[in-house]
């Protein structure tokens, strides 16, 4: 199996065991030398107090003094040690002669220890000395008699247990101890990983790192621009096309969303927690179309992410699209009515009237060109003269007469907005007009249309001598989805009037009265 793609709950439990093992050995160490010194201050402070008592026996002051005493000593010393459970009583005189010994050969014998030396100048100690029969802890007491003179030494010895031995005699309490620790050791790791892996949706590891691959690849594939901030309005997703939108480079990752962009309308999303779809912004002279949605886990905000689309070739292409489409719609309209007019022309011949279906020629010559001359000389965008001329010849199909004013013109567009605006702009305007007139039977019916221009001001004016908007409608006109047409609209052309005249920081002005007209008054900053 490979370990890397074992199961998370085994890993922890694995790990948890060997930590929990090491932790009891570390302890096990630890504790066990502190019973060892434990152990060695208890035999040294019992073998003091069972030198003492045989130092203070009269029998051993006494004998100690005779060449021979060590018959008696000795008897009474062993039956203190096997009292006492020592594990040696050695009886010395003041020239080191053994008068007792648990041995009964070295009974006699001259002691040669190390550390007895001071013993003999009248000192109390305790020392640690290595022999035959391991490390023991040895007590020194002198002997006095009754005058208070030393004459001899008392040292009374206990074996130190070993680490093997200490731990032989607690091994019930050892394993007792070992089995409860890892038996909720091992229970908490296995609940611990069961809580983890809920947190991880069931997923392992190595499932995550696949999917956060794959995901983050899927990102910087995309065509459009992602980027994703959380709570702490940090950056945690921003795609290679995000950066060529936006014109930036480097790691932006954990970064503050505003000191990249000033602007992408993230925060916002977080502070409020509802969604913006298709909203058009500007960055830099492009036309970005913003989706921006909230990050939800368990019905909680915990970041938002935002998708871009560049639109700026798609306008290009709409603006053109769109110009071509008024011409040609101009140029149906005209085709049509210039049916009409050889079909008048034709029946004014067949009446030998020639000389009145000369001048009508001369007449519609001249109004038609005088037209084409106002717009294409005062309006300096070909899609919006274009749009204006078909307007123009779109009335009169529907019987509306449409004055373009003749002090009107236009050099240049405003900032922040392109003709393809424009083209929204009047567009919308004059066919909410053209609407609104079908719906009556006033006479004559008549659209205004005014374009001025300065150093400071753009202003648009497109009115009627229509049947007004209704009062309850005025206060939402403006909104997507309110509509005068009733079945027939869609309430969007307003809201996108009103959208373009934001973006390039203009005002618009409404003026209504029942059965008394409609107008429109846009003005736009020029600087």
């Amino acid at each position: 199996m490979n370990v890397l793609k074992l199961p998370i709950r085994w890993k922890i439990i694995f790990l948890s065991f060997g930590i929990v093992l090491f932790s009891l050995l570390i302890g096990g160490i630890i504790i066990t030398g502190k019973i060892v010194d434990m152990r060695e201050d208890e035999l040294g402070k019992r073998g003091m107090i069972t030198a003492r008592t045989v130092a203070q026996l009269p029998e051993v002051q006494k004998q100690i003094q005779k060449k021979n005493g060590m018959a008696v000593i000795n008897p009474i010393v062993e039956n203190i040690r096997v009292i006492n459970n020592t594990d040696y009583i050695v009886v010395l005189n003041m020239d080191g002669i053994r008068y007792s010994h648990p041995v009964q050969s070295l009974v006699g014998t001259t002691s040669s220890g190390e550390d007895e030396g001071p013993a003999f100048a009248d000192h109390t100690y305790l020392s640690k000395a290595k022999g035959e029969l391991g490390i023991a802890v040895r007590a020194f007491m002198p002997i006095k008699n009754e005058k208070l003179e030393q004459v001899g030494v008392v040292i009374v010895g206990n074996i130190l247990p070993g680490y093997l031995e200490i731990l032989q005699g607690l091994k019930a309490q050892i394993a007792l101890i070992m089995f409860l620790t890892l038996l909720f050791g091992l229970l908490g790791s296995w609940m611990l990983a069961r809580h983890i892996k809920q947190q991880m949706f069931q997923l392992e590891p190595h499932q995550i790192v696949r999917m956060y691959e794959e995901s983050t690849a899927a990102f910087h594939a995309m065509h459009e621009g992602v980027i994703a901030i959380d709570m702490n309005e940090k950056i945690t997703i921003f795609n290679e096309r995000a950066k060529e939108i936006f014109n930036v480079s480097g790691h932006l990752l954990g970064k503050p969303i505003r000191s990249v962009i000033r602007d992408t309308r993230l925060p916002e999303i977080i502070e409020y927690g509802k969604a913006v779809f298709n909203q058009e912004i500007n960055v830099s002279g492009n036309i970005i179309m913003s989706n921006r949605i909230p990050i939800k886990v368990d019905k909680s905000v915990i970041g938002a992410v935002a998708i871009f689309q560049d639109r700026t070739e798609v306008a290009k292409m709409a603006e053109e699209l769109t110009g071509v489409k008024a011409f040609v719609e101009a140029l149906r309209i005209q085709n049509h009515e210039h049916l009409n007019k050889l079909h008048t022309i034709a029946g004014l011949i067949q009446l030998d009237k020639k000389n009145q279906a000369l001048q009508y020629v001369f007449d519609i010559t001249e109004q038609q060109e005088s037209l084409t001359r106002l717009v294409t000389k005062k309006i300096r965008n070909d899609s919006i003269a274009g749009l204006l001329l078909s307007k123009v010849s779109r009335g009169k199909e529907l019987k509306i007469e449409v004055n373009i004013d003749s002090q009107s013109h236009l050099q240049n567009l405003p900032p922040h907005l392109n003709e393809h605006d424009f083209v929204i702009i009047l567009g919308n305007l004059i066919e909410n007009s053209f609407y609104a007139l079908n719906e009556i039977d006033t006479s004559p019916k008549k659209i205004d249309v005014s374009i001025e221009q300065d150093n400071d001001v753009c202003a648009l004016l497109v009115e009627d001598n229509g049947p007004g908007i209704p009062e309850e409608l005025l206060p939402y006109i403006f909104e997507k989805g309110i509509t005068t047409k009733g079945e027939d609209g869609l309430g969007i052309g307003l809201y996108l009037v009103k959208d373009i005249v934001s973006k390039g920081k203009g005002e618009i002005s409404l003026s209504t009265f029942p059965y008394g007209g409609t107008s429109f008054y846009i003005t736009f900053p020029m600087k």
